[in-house]
């Protein structure tokens, strides 16, 4: 699954256009390497999203194409 994609589905990030921002503007690490918006998202993956000072990393436990909002957590895990 594309990662602006996962995002969006994921709910770390609110909409898939936004998820495309960050990933153009390299906020958006996984593995520890700057990535597109079109990098296929596997599990076992670490992504790491910058938010102004802050950030947010989380392991990919999970990929599915479509989940409900309250299912949304099970896709992955902060680390």
């Amino acid at each position: 699954m594309r990662l602006d994609k996962f995002l969006k589905i994921s709910r770390l990030i609110k909409r898939r256009t936004v998820a495309n921002e960050a990933c153009d503007a390299g906020r958006v690490l996984v593995n520890d390497k700057p990535a597109k918006a079109s990098l296929n998202v596997k599990v076992g993956d670490t992504i790491e999203i910058q938010f102004g000072t802050s950030s947010v990393k989380v392991e990919v436990l999970d990929v599915q194409e479509t989940v409900k909002k309250d299912e949304a957590k099970e896709l992955y895990r902060y680390l």
